[in-house]
Order: structure tokens, then C-alpha cells, then sequence
């Protein structure tokens, strides 16, 4: 547990997960594919698709959130990453920052307590699966910001 752990609810009304404000990672390989998270039922938008990611702690950039939040629910190996883009929901008191990084290959991942699965999906079939609403909201943004 982190001092970022824990609900705040945002000048537009809004309940999120991070006291802190929360960053994710959206990883490109090749293909394209994008690596996606199928979230853990219990967890925040549960038994949905997004990218790996979660709250910041009051000491970290939203880059750093990122690149820990990615590693620890994925193992994947962030030496190759290279980042390309951002996208940040603006919530007022909170934002989400959506990192977009390319990877040479469809690397190995091993999915952790938080995730059901982890896969590297056809940027094509993304909006096949079920989507967790604000990546879903975020994703026409992000796909124009693939390499």
C-alpha cells in the first residue's frame, strides 16, 4: 500500500482510484499490437480491458507512476521502452496520464494479482473487448497517437 492508495472524488463529481492522480501505459510493439490488461473483478472497472497502470504516490511523476505501476502488474521489460506520447484526462483536482511507448517486440509478460490476463492485441481489435469506460472514452485519442 501506497500513500497514493485510496478514492478521491474530482471537481466534476467523478470517484477515482489515487489520492494522487493515476498514469498508465500504453505499450506498442510491432504489427501494431498494443499490450492490454484484462482487470482483476475486484479491482476498479473490474473485468474490463485497459492498459496497466494506477495511482501515483505524492513523490512520483506520472511517468514514474507509470513505469511502476507497468512493471509491477506486467514484469515487462521497460529497458527497450521508448516513449513516444502522452494523453492526460483532466479531471480538475485529478488526471490520469495515459503514457504511449513503443517496444520492439511483442515482449513476454506475466499477469499479476490485479489482472486476469495479459495479451498483446491488433490495434485493429482493441474495441472488440470489453473496455473499461475511460479507456474506452480514451482510446480514439490514443490510437491517433500510435507511431
Amino acid at each position: 500500500m501506497t500513500d497514493g492508495d485510496g478514492w478521491l472524488v474530482c471537481s466534476l463529481g467523478h470517484r477515482h482510484w489515487g489520492r494522487f492522480g493515476a498514469a498508465g501505459l500504453l505499450a506498442v510493439a510491432p504489427g501494431p499490437y498494443v499490450l492490454l490488461q484484462h482487470r482483476a473483478p475486484w479491482s476498479h472497472g473490474g473485468d474490463t480491458w485497459g492498459v496497466p497502470g494506477g495511482a501515483r504516490t505524492s513523490t512520483e511523476t506520472a511517468e514514474q507512476a507509470a513505469r511502476r505501476e507497468t512493471a509491477e502488474e506486467t514484469r515487462l521489460d521497460l529497458t527497450a521502452l521508448e516513449l513516444v506520447d502522452e494523453h492526460v484526462a483532466d479531471h480538475g483536482a485529478w488526471t490520469y496520464t495515459t503514457f504511449v511507448g513503443t517496444v520492439p517486440d511483442r515482449l513476454p509478460v506475466v499477469p499479476e494479482r490485479e489482472s486476469i490476463d495479459l495479451r498483446w492485441v491488433p490495434v485493429d481489435e482493441v474495441t472488440d473487448l470489453p473496455l473499461h469506460p475511460a479507456f474506452a472514452d480514451a482510446w480514439p485519442a490514443l490510437r491517433a497517437k500510435l507511431p
